[in-house]
């Protein structure tokens, strides 16, 4: 996917909220968006998504998508259940699948008990994992959240990292903006900034996964005799020798499940001799980047 020269602004003559915006979305990748507050991420994650058109410029090579606002508009005349459903046939899921689909992610998200509660009683915290399920269900190429973990309870915030983690691994792209500077700290392929109507590349090194801050997991896994650890393993795990021939895995806790799955579905599979969690480390490289 690609931005060729994209610009977008306030009506037909207001002011520029983003111009001149050249940007390759790679396949596989995850990316952050950071700017201050008004400074067009949002916009800029709606022309990614296909909700507005770029005012000049254009989009090329958008793949299937999937959205979820930073606002979920709950006043609709759906059951949780009904909502999502239909959501699922309208991203082509045909028969039994929509609502089965449906019921695995509330079910993964701890909101079962409310599939059959009305949209508009739903709390804003059930709301949100509603909103989040309409975007996973359909396996989206392109995953755009926009504040997605705003309102999600500890345990749901987890899951949705473990849910981006997956979509990365199986060949999807994420693009993300979210207030809280750790989150997906070192998976981000490629973090940018939004900086009067532009958009600049940012250092990763804060987020690099040997300096990221929040817990991280450290799994010892064998190979076969010789082996390396596979390619493109989620999470750009740090690697060092472990006792008895083992190697030592570690990376952010949000990609220990999808580690662990990559290693046990290779070709031949690796062997998990422990799997032990870290405590969370400050970062000590660099100063907090600014409030989003």
């Amino acid at each position: 996917m690609r931005l060729h020269k994209v610009g977008r602004r306030y009506g037909l003559r207001g002011p520029w909220v983003l111009r001149g915006i050249d940007l390759e979305v790679a396949r596989a990748s995850l990316l952050r968006f950071e700017g201050a507050n008004g400074s067009g991420k949002s916009t800029l994650l709606r022309l990614l998504a296909g909700i507005d058109a770029p005012t000049t410029g254009r989009v090329t090579g958008r793949p299937r998508t999937a959205y979820v606002p930073e606002r979920f508009p709950a006043a609709l005349p759906f059951t949780a259940l009904g909502y999502l459903s239909h959501l699922g046939r309208v991203h082509g899921l045909r028969g039994a699948a929509p609502a089965r689909r449906a019921t695995e992610w509330l079910e993964r998200f701890g909101a079962a008990g409310h599939a059959r509660t009305p949209l508009d009683e739903l709390s804003k915290g059930t709301s949100q994992k509603v909103a989040v399920a309409q975007a996973l269900l359909a396996e989206p190429e392109l995953l755009v959240l926009d504040e997605a973990w705003t309102g999600l309870d500890r345990a749901a915030r987890g899951t949705l990292d473990r849910a981006v983690a997956e979509r990365v691994a199986a060949g999807g792209t994420v693009v993300f903006v979210d207030h809280d500077p750790a989150r997906l700290a070192g998976a981000a392929d490629a973090c940018y900034r939004v900086v009067d109507t532009g958009l600049l590349r940012q250092d990763a090194s804060p987020y690099a996964p040997d300096a990221a801050p929040g817990p991280r997991v450290t799994v010892e896994a064998q190979g076969p005799p010789g082996a390396v650890p596979p390619p493109g393993l989620p999470g750009a795990p740090v690697t060092a020798p472990g006792p008895d021939g083992t190697t030592r895995l570690t990376v952010p806790a949000a990609h220990s499940d999808t580690l662990l799955h990559a290693l046990l579905t290779a070709r031949p599979p690796w062997h998990i001799h422990a799997v032990t969690p870290e405590e969370a480390r400050p970062d000590r490289t660099a100063p907090r980047p600014d409030s989003l």
